[in-house]
């Protein structure tokens, strides 16, 4: 029995007639009985006994039109709540170093056309933590950037960003067009915080994963060296930040240099720094990550239109 065979059902009970049901259903009389032969199929029995005035409930219909019209109204209230709780969800977006945040205005444009009942809050993480709060129950997905640890996570790849360096202004490559990383090999760089994942350290300090996840002191505290003044790379040690803003605040007031994503530039431009475009490092991989355990519909249109926003912005964007 599917819904609409009850509904058929119900409105020729209640009218006791075939055309009267038919003109309440706006449906053709033939489809209408046809959908009634079907349910009496499905059921084995007889449903309406018809007379000269239309059409009488046999005693099986009778025991089904009670049980119809609870099936009918029970299916209306669950429309009517997950057309509530859609309503009345927001959906916490986690974000780090500014993933896909140029795309947000097309990305809202989209959810307001076609979901406009889906509302999102925006929570950016610390670069200290690649899924966004993933883990800890903070968001419900997570616009990051591969690499790090995804075991427990459904990801989908959106697109690739390059990286630049972030130099002092005053610094001899800072106005090159362009320099190779191994070119700021003997600077002091900035560094993550020990414990943060080792991928995800290893990618933006242009270093092996080894490399990255021996360079703190022995205490846990990230701010001594592990061998000496310099880490495995070459790199002189810099500070330790946890945030793009600081990641700025190390190259203007201690003269640090590192790798931030190319979105940056635009973002973060202010005087005494400067972005330049690095080779000799993989680009930045931009995916949405959500828990593989608690799959969330409500996600699914903010992904499609996070995808589609960033497939529009790579296509429009020079050669």
């Amino acid at each position: 029995m599917d819904l609409r065979a009850l509904r058929c059902f119900v409105a020729v009970a209640e009218e006791g007639h075939f055309g009267r049901a038919a003109a309440r259903l706006h449906l053709a009389q033939p489809p209408l009985s046809r959908r009634i032969r079907e349910l009496e199929a499905d059921l084995g029995c007889r449903l309406f006994d018809r007379i000269p005035t239309g059409a009488r409930l046999t005693p099986a219909g009778e025991v089904l039109l009670a049980e119809a019209r609870d099936l009918l109204e029970r299916a209306e209230r669950a429309r009517e709540r997950v057309r509530g709780a859609e309503a009345g969800r927001v959906l916490v977006l986690g974000t780090v170093a500014g993933a896909g945040l140029d795309v947000g205005p097309a990305v809202l444009s989209a959810l307001r056309r076609e979901h406009p009942a889906v509302r999102v809050r925006l929570r950016e993480a610390p670069i200290t933590d690649p899924t966004a709060g993933l883990r800890e129950g903070r968001a419900d997905l997570a616009l990051t950037r591969l690499p790090f640890d995804t075991e427990g996570l459904t990801v989908r790849p959106l697109g690739t960003e390059p990286v630049v360096a972030v130099l002092p202004a005053d610094d001899p490559l800072a106005g090159r067009p362009r320099l190779h990383v191994g070119e700021l090999a003997g600077r002091p760089r900035f560094r993550l915080p020990a414990g943060t994942d080792a991928r995800w350290r290893a990618y933006w300090l242009a270093a092996s994963p080894g490399d990255a996840s021996g360079e703190a002191s022995g205490d846990g505290s990230g701010d001594g060296p592990a061998d000496g003044p310099g880490d495995a790379s070459g790199d002189v040690r810099g500070p330790v930040v946890a945030s793009v803003e600081e990641c700025l605040h190390a190259v203007l007031w201690e003269g640090a240099v590192g790798l931030l994503p190319a979105g940056a530039a635009r973002r973060h431009a202010r005087p005494g720094l400067a972005f330049v475009p690095a080779d000799g490092h993989p680009p930045s991989r931009i995916v949405a990550a959500r828990r593989a355990a608690a799959p969330d519909p409500f996600a699914d249109p903010l992904v499609d239109a996070l995808a589609a926003a960033l497939a529009d912005a790579y296509a429009a964007a020079p050669a």
